[in-house]
């Protein structure tokens, strides 16, 4: 067992369990337990709400999964993975102040409260909750495998036994502290992200003997791993640029990133987050996956593409500091798990049994059901967790395509569009949701673009098609 590396580590899970119990003493004692437990109360500040974003944003799949598919494809997946240095920034400009308001001026606490409040169909919602809780399980199994891969690479245990580690952490701190210590620990996690993928970048770098030797070694093994096309020619000008829409445009969808918009303090946060998100998501982007390209020469031959980040901090930095920066990617698992527990739980507590099954619940049975729901959603996942593929980026980028075609459309048009109307958004979600899955499983790449395109495309004609077609219907149900 690697304890010179094993004790910043646990250093670091301390720090985060010390956090959690913090906020759970908040928690205890707050009279507005729902907007505190899965809201934070609407009080961060630029510096936490870019950094929550951030960590939330940057999980398993950038800091485990990319690497690892940049060490197969080569430079052109760095290229691809830039598409996301405008994703906090285009989140906010979009979302923003508008949606900070209209969230507030409606009570709304998840991103289907604002559904529920601006198409008052109790259908949108129900297929808004399901859809959450579909997809959200396949990114969580993601950040569990990769949280429990990391673990097995540092210390040298099985990786069941690494799973069952990081799961206790996680459900732990969560369970008890919320989005309060969920943001709290985002913000500490955001700085160790940023500073120790600029430490292991360096390292590789010396240990490969420099850049221009580097790319040296990289072409004579294969030249197309300098390409932008990738190993086998797959990363195409139109797949390139479509991913923009999955990773760019589309992540004002995505739940776990738009109620990060709902909870900022002021104006002046928001716009503060803006600058230092996009600089900060930039840098750690463009280090990780530079990273995963560059140990191909040092490292050559990992099968398992997962574990090629550990690897390579082990190689290149004495274990006492590598235990310092893989703190890093344990830091965006963590924060993005622990975000994606929260949602699920919220759209099954929040958005379903209180909003149709007990709307009196006292308050005291919606602490207990909310910290109960938190904590078997964990286990669930902790067993789909059990069996892992090789590459976990898959399971997280499936997911977020899956939640960009249900809500895109309803989101952005309900917030812009007046004529948008329940049908419309209905019609959206069933359309995005339908061709996606029929298209990530049987035609993943059609017309050369990213599976989610099509569906986001049609789901848009959708949407206004039939809002549209139904303004008489809804004028006479007004009536």
């Amino acid at each position: 067992m690697n304890w010179q590396a094993l004790v910043p580590l646990i250093g670091l899970l301390l720090v985060i369990f010390g956090a959690g119990m913090w906020a759970g003493k908040y928690i205890k004692s707050s009279n507005t337990f729902m907007q505190d437990y899965f809201l934070g109360g609407r009080s961060l500040g630029g510096f936490v709400l870019a950094m929550t974003m951030t960590a939330t944003y940057g999980s398993a799949s950038s800091f485990i999964g990319g690497p690892g598919t940049a060490y197969t494809q080569g430079l052109g997946w760095v290229l691809l993975a830039m598409t996301q240095v405008s994703t906090g920034y285009f989140v906010l400009m979009v979302l923003g102040k508008k949606f900070a308001i209209v969230t507030r001026k409606y009570h709304a606490l998840t991103m289907v409260d604002f559904l529920k409040e601006r198409y008052r169909s109790k259908w949108v919602v129900l297929l808004s909750a399901f859809s959450i809780i579909i997809f959200l399980f396949s990114a969580m199994a993601a950040q569990w495998i990769g949280g429990a891969r990391l673990i097995e690479s540092l210390v040298g245990i099985p990786y069941t036994t690494a799973l069952f580690i990081f799961a206790l952490f996680v459900l732990i701190y969560v369970t008890i502290g919320g989005f309060r210590a969920v943001a709290l620990t985002d913000a500490i996690q955001g700085a160790i992200m940023f500073v120790g993928t600029l430490i292991l970048l360096i390292a590789t770098i010396i240990a490969g003997g420099g850049i221009s030797n580097i790319i040296a070694n990289l072409s004579a093994e294969n030249p197309n791993l300098i390409t932008p096309y990738g190993v086998d020619g797959s990363l195409s000008p139109a797949y390139v640029s479509s991913f923009w829409i999955l990773v760019g445009v589309g992540v004002v969808a995505l739940p776990q990133i738009a109620v990060r918009a709902m909870s900022y303090k002021d104006s002046r946060s928001m716009h503060r987050a803006l600058i230092i998100g996009t600089i900060v998501v930039g840098v750690i982007m463009l280090n990780m996956h530079l990273i995963g390209v560059f140990a191909r020469p040092i490292l050559p031959g990992i099968e398992v593409g997962d574990k090629v980040m550990p690897l390579i901090a082990l190689e290149v930095l004495p274990n006492w500091l590598a235990g310092i920066v893989l703190a890093a990617p344990m830091a965006a698992i963590m924060s993005t798990v622990d975000s994606l527990l929260l949602l699920v739980s919220s759209a099954i507590v929040k958005d379903v049994y209180i909003n149709y099954v007990e709307p009196k619940a006292s308050h005291q049975r919606v602490k207990r059901l909310s910290i109960g729901i938190t904590a078997v959603l964990g286990v669930v996942v902790f067993v789909m967790a059990l069996n892992p593929p090789d590459l976990i980026i898959w399971l997280n980028l499936f997911a977020f395509g899956g939640l960009e075609a249900a809500f895109i459309w309803p989101v952005v048009m309900g917030l812009y569009w007046k004529k948008g109307n329940k049908y419309g958004a209905l019609a959206s979600m069933v359309a995005g949701i339908g061709l996606y899955i029929l298209s990530d499983s049987f035609f993943p790449k059609p017309f050369g673009l990213h599976s989610v395109v099509m569906p986001v495309v049609i789901a848009f004609v959708a949407y206004v098609a039939v809002s549209l077609g139904t303004r008489k219907k809804m004028l006479v149900e007004e009536a």
